[in-house]
């Protein structure tokens, strides 16, 4: 939630596709989803919000029309439309999820409180590294696991300039 949602999603570290490994899916959204609804948005001058607005109403209408094409092209699109705190007027867009098929569906990076969500099979964890590896995007990368095995892959196998092991891929601190 922090990672994705807080500064609305308009950090350069901010986390653009979650990708969870299938058999845990459905649990994991469903509580992405409950923290989600607890986000308040409004100004940021007040010490209750949680989340702002984006930056300019270019930036909105821009994000905007990236969350219809989504839902458009069918993909399941899950928003926290009621404004709590005082998010009325402005150029506020409220936490939304995407949950897409592919990662070369993205063809841009979204620069707010969008966060699309890729399935994937443990056997098919080399497959996903080279397709994050092929978008041409590498700034940060984080992998959460017990396992290992599996961060020393992770972390080996893909292209970015930051590495994160289960910790938020923002706020980062040199070493």
């Amino acid at each position: 939630v922090a990672s994705a949602f807080e500064a609305a999603g308009q950090r350069c570290s901010a986390l653009r596709v979650l990708c969870v490994q299938d058999d845990v899916a459905d649990r994991l959204l469903e509580m992405l989803q409950g923290a989600m609804a607890e986000i308040r948005m409004g100004t940021p001058a007040q010490l209750h919000t949680d989340m702002g607005p984006v930056i300019d109403a270019r930036a909105r209408d821009g994000i905007e029309a990236h969350v219809a094409k989504m839902q458009t092209a069918g993909r399941r699109v899950h928003r926290i439309l009621h404004a709590s705190g005082d998010a009325q007027g402005g150029t506020f867009v409220p936490p939304t999820l995407i949950e897409i098929e592919r990662l070369d569906e993205l063809e841009r990076e979204v620069f707010g409180p969008v966060l699309h969500v890729l399935r994937w099979r443990r056997d098919q964890l080399s497959d996903l590294l080279a397709q994050i590896n092929a978008t041409g995007y590498g700034l940060t990368f984080g992998v959460h696991s017990r396992i290992d095995e599996t961060i020393d892959r992770a972390t080996a196998s893909v292209h970015a300039g930051n590495l994160y092991v289960n910790r938020n891929m923002v706020g980062a601190v040199v070493g």
